[in-house]
């Protein structure tokens, strides 16, 4: 009686904190340029000014984009009483047949040497199911502490938060890789790849979504490898507790997306 009053307790506890999550955030999927100019910036802030990641291509120094962003979908956290940007995430797609069997997702870029892996490597699964989840972003005013560096203006910190808000932000985490997951399921992929460093897949092994290493450690701004998970399997060993969550964001999600494609195949027809 009490292990069961106990585990009511508990999800009880998850639900509500789920449910002031979602009263507080908003997720969004960017669809106009200056939609994805902002997660662009706040990437910047994050990867740029606090990792210190640079490359050739950060022309504009208040925002970080890439190659594979034509071909990615990007989605927003934003605070709802504040209007900030509290995270972002992307979900990169294949990119076009064209450019290459072999360079077809990031990973490919840093680490093509060190995927061993005989059967779970980008180019020997079919094109139209891989997809990798990467450029997770947590804005510097929803963390306890910097990651590396503190660069940031100050400005950055002048919104006050109360202290029942500042509860939710734990969960910004798991929220970013759940959205992500939606879309992959929302855009039927199901071989999803990621570079990480080992705390993240630590750490959402304890959500039910247990990542397979397939790659050899390599230096990428902090040390990285290369992971892999299957969504159908995923999707089954979730952690009970985060499915309404799970469902929440799939169904906010589903609208934009549509939009989104849509929009881009408008544009391809004009």
């Amino acid at each position: 009686m009490e292990a069961t009053q106990k585990k009511e307790k508990t999800s009880n506890a998850v639900l509500d904190a789920f449910t002031s999550f979602n009263d507080d955030f908003v997720f969004s999927i960017a669809i106009t340029e200056n939609e994805k100019h902002r997660i662009y910036k706040l990437r910047h802030e994050v990867y740029c000014q606090e990792i210190g990641y640079h490359t050739e291509q950060i022309a504009n120094q208040n925002s970080e984009s890439d190659i594979h962003d034509a071909h990615s979908i990007h989605c927003l956290i934003e605070h709802r009483r504040s209007g900030l940007a509290a995270g972002c995430l992307r979900l990169v797609l294949p990119a076009p047949l064209h450019e290459g069997k072999m360079k077809r997702l990031p990973l490919q870029d840093f680490g093509e040497q060190t995927l061993p892996h005989d059967v779970l490597h980008p180019a020997k699964l079919p094109y139209e199911s891989i997809c990798e989840i990467s450029r997770f972003a947590i804005a510097r005013a929803f963390r306890h502490k910097a990651i590396n560096h503190e660069t940031l203006t100050p400005s950055a910190f002048d919104y006050q938060f109360t202290a029942t808000e500042r509860k939710t932000f734990p969960l910004i985490v798991i929220a970013l890789f759940l959205a992500t997951y939606a879309l992959v399921g929302l855009m039927k992929k199901r071989h999803v790849f990621a570079m990480m460093e080992p705390r993240l897949p630590r750490l959402l092994s304890m959500s039910g979504f247990k990542f397979t290493k397939i790659g050899e450690t390599i230096e990428m701004h902090g040390k990285r490898n290369a992971f892999y998970i299957d969504h159908n399997k995923a999707e089954k060993e979730m952690n009970e507790e985060l499915m309404p969550f799970y469902l929440h964001i799939w169904e906010t999600l589903e609208p934009q997306l549509k939009e989104l494609l849509e929009t881009k195949n408008s544009s391809s027809i004009d």
